[in-house]
């Protein structure tokens, strides 16, 4: 007998329900070899079949076009979710493979708005001991990744803000001291606490800020084939190796529109990982405002998430009228303002006006944010667009 799969379930006892062409439906586990034959026969967009052979179900795949709908869709999905570990590979290994693809789904926090994919892809990555290089907007919550990161694998963390060092030497291996009870002496500094502690997880944010001394005193550090740190310049200087285990995770700013930041150079991005993340869509930022302030109105959350997404919006289009859309951040701390009795008007004064160059009056980008935050209040104000401190600023 042979069937061809219409659709696909998950079982709570963690089988696959398979409903086939000619109404048929059959359950089966969720062994290894039929989820690599389904995933095999998505990617080459082909049939999926099942039959019968000596009482099993063997999965296959046909020449010509896929079956149109959701089993595509819904049998991927099974692939991620019940990748097995293969049957020869050290326990540490299957080990890993089950932690990944099955219980870290259920540590990423709620208000982590991130995708399966990019989270496991972050969580494989951190274990496997990669330089992790977190990307994207101002504000859309590469922080906050890798800080869940390290509350799901329940690592020691340390964190050091690099774009607001002033001293990277200072930072990142120590200072040198005298007094005149002990004479000349040197103490280390935290970072060189921290690369020596097993499996601990190292934050480097604002990596793009960094001053360029940073990076050159970075380089070994990060180099996988290297793996330590210098404490000097001169030759036949001491060295920290980097313990066993030690992930860093970067985060980083890139693009134009990021005046103080960095271009970081190519033999550094090398060294990492790359893990973009993205400005969350209209559904996900009010979804995300909802549970962080459960008890405020669902208008006040509408407004703030069409107001945010507007902004967005014109930042797609191919000569947007601002600089940047509205992040995450600032959406938060409108909701909170307002959530503490402020008008969304208010609100928005204190927290997105000053993002906005109000050079230009009526036809700054300014004005043209107001326009859009004037569109979504119905308190029936009529307030003017722009006053005399716009103007003259």
């Amino acid at each position: 007998m042979q069937e061809f799969i219409l659709n696909a379930f998950r079982n709570e006892d963690k089988t696959i329900q398979i409903q086939s062409k000619s109404g048929i439906n059959f359950n089966m586990p969720a062994d290894a070899d039929s989820v690599r034959k389904i995933k095999q026969a998505i990617s080459f967009k082909q049939n999926v079949r099942a039959k019968m052979e000596n009482g099993s179900v063997v999965f296959g795949a046909t020449k010509g076009e896929p079956t149109s709908g959701k089993p595509f869709e819904e049998l991927m999905e099974l692939a991620h979710d019940y990748v097995a570990a293969p049957v020869n590979v050290p326990s540490e290994q299957a080990e890993l493979i089950s932690f990944v693809h099955t219980e870290a789904k259920s540590l990423r926090p709620d208000l982590l708005m991130m995708n399966d994919l990019s989270w496991k892809y972050l969580v494989r990555s951190a274990m496997r001991g990669k330089n992790i290089m977190m990307t994207g907007p101002a504000g859309c919550g590469k922080t906050m990744a890798a800080k869940s990161l390290v509350n799901a694998l329940e690592r020691p963390e340390f964190y050091f803000n690099l774009g607001a060092t002033q001293d990277p030497r200072s930072t990142l291996i120590g200072n040198t001291h005298f007094s005149k009870e002990d004479g000349t002496y040197f103490t280390e500094s935290e970072f060189v606490r921290a690369i020596q502690t097993e499996n601990a997880v190292i934050l480097l944010d604002e990596l793009s800020r960094a001053h360029p001394e940073a990076w050159n005193i970075l380089m070994t550090v990060l180099d996988q084939g290297q793996r330590y740190l210098r404490l000097d310049e001169a030759d036949g200087s001491p060295i920290v190796k980097v313990a066993k285990g030690v992930c860093f995770i970067a985060t980083a700013n890139i693009g134009n529109e990021y005046t103080s930041t960095r271009v970081i150079d190519r033999a550094m991005l090398d060294r990492f990982t790359i893990i973009e993340m993205e400005m969350l869509g209209g559904t996900q930022e009010k979804d995300l405002l909802t549970m962080l302030y459960p008890n405020l109105d669902k208008e006040s959350i509408d407004i703030i998430g069409n107001i945010v997404g507007d902004t967005r919006t014109e930042m797609g289009t191919e000569s947007p009228r601002i600089s940047t859309a509205i992040s995450t951040r600032a959406s938060v701390e409108l909701a909170s303002l307002v959530y503490d009795g402020f008008t969304v008007e208010e609100a928005a004064g204190v927290i997105v006006y000053p993002q906005y160059d109000s050079a230009g009056g009526v036809d700054s980008e300014r004005t043209f944010v107001k326009q859009i935050i004037q569109k979504y209040i119905t308190d029936g104000t009529d307030e003017d667009l722009f006053n005399t401190d716009d103007v003259d600023a």
